[in-house]
């Protein structure tokens, strides 16, 4: 509990350090007489370009970082908001980095619009490092166009994630462009101090966090599958052990990105939460997925672990954790790690045909005062986050659940629309909104 200052600090720190540099570079070009040479049509024209292209260039490597892991940003922020804000830097950096291509060559060609794509040949194959632009801005172009949400829809993770890859592609393309032909790159030493720093720190953070660490952490902790335990029809629990677990620094509520090397697909990565409390000794994951070739002895690759659906977000000695299906698996370790007393944590089961964990959570009930509440049956609605069963309304049926549900911190996880429901009803039922943790996995 003592944490979120500190990470409500780091929030207001990175914030404040996006925006600074977006008004730098802004002031920079200011400075260099881009005001000034907004006055004439052509001038104009390149002036707004070399504009866009900055705050474009910024933004493409705010996104680097945001994505790059960094510990301090996943605590403050959790990795479903870091997406969130990702996916805006991305789509503004890429409408920038597009309007800096058309206004630069627009620009370049006198403001004619007939001679726009004569001159956009020429730069092409006479300036230095512009097809190398060219070829990162069609990388830009695949990454942006597989993260709309119809085209996402139509993709598995999987593939959604080896095809955004090409995006630190384009980035890289980019670079030599940018520190050859871009004169605010180049005409002030304060310029390209920052300029460099900012690449060199967006290239470390992906060297060492992305890279080094997970390769580290995996020949550390050796993991293997020990076993693969059916729960329900299509849901499965896999056991993992490995060495010196107890220096991984994960906890319950948290996901990691799996890979299992023996079956088709093992390069493809997902993210699965833990479902039982890190013990030091192993590991459990439970999904609701096929996982055929996945047996005892399989070598496993993982990259984390993330989020902070943990006790680190917690305010209150009171919770409420709220699951729906396979969400239920971070909040069972929750429940399992959390420090309570009995009457202090409840935890409200929404399930369609058989609870998950049924016994396990009979143990915690009976061993650590869990109050369990099922809730079983179709969802009535899509807009509610109840059963069929249910006479009232969400936000009373949740008063009466759980009577003191706004003194409480309310964990939640499950399918997207439902848990936004939760949300809704939590913060209708008198929840402050910072107290309402929702994190998915979002991509």
């Amino acid at each position: 509990m003592r944490r979120r200052p500190l990470d409500a600090g780091a929030r207001g720190v990175a914030t404040a350090l996006l925006w600074a540099g977006l008004l730098l570079v802004t002031y920079w070009w200011a400075a260099g007489g881009g005001i000034t040479d907004l006055g004439v049509w052509e001038t104009g024209l390149t002036s707004l370009g070399r504009l866009t292209g900055l705050l474009g260039s910024d933004l493409l490597l705010v996104q680097v970082l945001l994505m790059a892991r960094l510990p301090l940003l996943e605590r403050a922020f959790g990795q479903d908001r870091l997406v969130a804000v990702h996916r805006k830097a991305g789509f503004t950096s890429f409408n920038l980095v597009l309007a800096h291509l058309v206004l630069i060559t627009w620009g370049y060609a006198a403001g004619d619009l007939t001679q726009t794509p004569g001159e956009f040949w020429d730069l092409v194959t006479d300036y230095p490092a512009m097809l190398l632009a060219l070829a990162g801005t069609a990388c830009l172009i695949l990454t942006v166009v597989t993260s709309i949400r119809a085209a996402r829809a139509k993709l598995r993770y999987e593939s959604w994630h080896l095809l955004h890859l090409y995006g630190y592609l384009g980035v890289g393309l980019a670079l030599p462009h940018q520190l050859w032909t871009g004169q605010e790159f180049l005409t002030s030493t304060a310029a390209t101090v920052y300029w460099w720093s900012l690449w060199a720190s967006a290239a470390t953070a992906i060297l060492v966090w992305r890279v080094g660490v997970p390769l580290w952490r995996n020949a550390r902790h050796r993991l293997r599958v020990t076993s693969v335990v059916p729960e329900d029809h299509d849901v499965v629990s896999v056991y993992l052990a490995g060495r010196e677990l107890d220096r991984l620094p994960v906890r319950a509520g948290q996901f990691l990105g799996w890979r299992f090397l023996n079956r088709s697909g093992w390069t493809r990565g997902n993210p699965y939460s833990l479902s039982a409390a890190p013990d030091g000794r192993s590991l459990r994951i439970t999904v609701r997925a096929n996982l055929n070739g996945v047996a005892p002895g399989t070598p496993v690759l993982f990259e984390g672990p993330f989020g902070r659906l943990t006790e680190r977000v917690r305010t209150r000695r009171g919770v409420a954790l709220i699951g729906a299906g396979v969400g239920m698996a971070p909040l069972r370790a929750l429940a399992e790690e959390l420090d309570y007393e009995p009457g202090e944590a409840v935890l409200l089961h929404r399930f369609r045909d058989r609870p998950l964990f049924a016994r396990e959570l009979d143990v915690l009930a009976r061993e650590r005062g869990l109050r369990v509440v099922e809730l079983p049956g179709h969802r009535r609605s899509p807009k509610s986050w109840l059963g069929d069963w249910a006479p009232i309304d969400d936000v009373t049926a949740l008063r009466q659940l759980v009577p003191d549900i706004a003194g409480r911190d309310v964990y939640v996880c499950g399918p997207a629309p439902w848990s936004e429901a939760v949300r809704w009803a939590s913060i209708a039922a008198g929840v402050p909104e910072e107290r309402v943790h929702v994190e998915e996995f979002s991509w």
